[in-house]
């Protein structure tokens, strides 16, 4: 099941909770239901909107060792017509002439 964000529009409270594509959730209530929480002092009755968010479970390599173990080729630009794979394996051609 996915998981959804939702933020109350009364309280701009904001709580995740998982359930099937097929369900909408309009209230508060509603929400705390769902999530099997204290809805605390806001009113059950309060309007709820779902949250768009980035998919779960993206990994964006942030160094060139991350590159190399996500199994990535990374090539530098160090000149016109050269390009340094820094990613290279050790016995790998490190620089490439195009």
């Amino acid at each position: 099941m996915p998981i959804y964000v939702y933020r109350c529009l009364d309280t701009n409270e904001v709580l995740e909770v998982f359930h099937p594509m097929s369900r909408t959730l309009s209230t508060w209530g509603e929400l705390c239901e769902v999530a099997q929480c204290d809805p605390g002092t806001t009113a059950a009755n309060a309007p709820v909107k779902r949250l768009i968010t980035a998919p779960g479970g993206v990994v964006v390599p942030k160094s060139d060792s991350d590159y190399k173990s996500m199994g990535f080729t990374k090539l530098v630009r160090r000149s016109k017509g050269l390009y340094e794979n820094v990613t290279a394996n050790e016995g790998e051609q490190r620089f490439i002439q195009a």
